[in-house]
């Protein structure tokens, strides 16, 4: 489980793990659960709002399908599915609590990514794909309260390099 916030490298981090730990594995995150969710969901209150600031507001129908995605990838890995789960824990410790109800009596590595908040914006503007602010506005908030295996922080690390260290406590 990657937690960071927006343009923090989670996804680079998780693409690396993929090319180097020994067996397959999937990559899912909270861009893949957006993407699949209808574009009405982005323009209600009920659903997911990402405010000119770079504040994101959820509602009770993302929730819904949030808890429904949250099993599914539990139930993946059940069933035998090897997965890096690219995540951003808006809501600190009652997103992680959400995952480990859905995860428990899995093996889970629980994994802070952190940026300085003013390189993962520099990133965002770079993307040119996200709301300028988000990076600054989650880079501490998703962090708080969450308890870790392992923390990476590419600031000045590569991707590549957070993934080996990663792939090291993976058993």
């Amino acid at each position: 489980m990657l937690n960071g916030g927006s343009s923090s490298g989670k996804s680079g981090i998780a693409r690396c793990l993929q090319a180097v730990l020994p067996r397959p594995w999937l990559t899912l995150g909270t861009d893949t659960l957006v993407d699949a969710m209808p574009a009405s969901l982005q323009t209600s209150d009920g659903g997911i709002e990402f405010a000119p600031d770079g504040e994101v507001v959820v509602g009770p129908q993302f929730r819904t399908l949030e808890a429904a995605w949250i099993e599914g990838v539990a139930a993946m890995a059940r069933a035998g599915a090897r997965v890096v789960v690219d995540e951003v824990f808006l809501g600190g410790t009652a997103s992680q609590q959400r995952w480990q109800n859905a995860l428990r009596g899995l093996e889970v590595l629980w994994v802070g990514v952190r940026c300085d908040r003013a390189v993962a914006a520099g990133r965002e503007v770079a993307r040119g794909d996200r709301t300028l602010g988000m990076a600054a506005s989650q880079a501490d908030v998703v962090h708080r309260g969450v308890v870790y295996d392992l923390e990476v922080d590419t600031t000045r690390t590569e991707a590549m390099e957070c993934a080996r260290a990663i792939a090291a406590r993976v058993g």
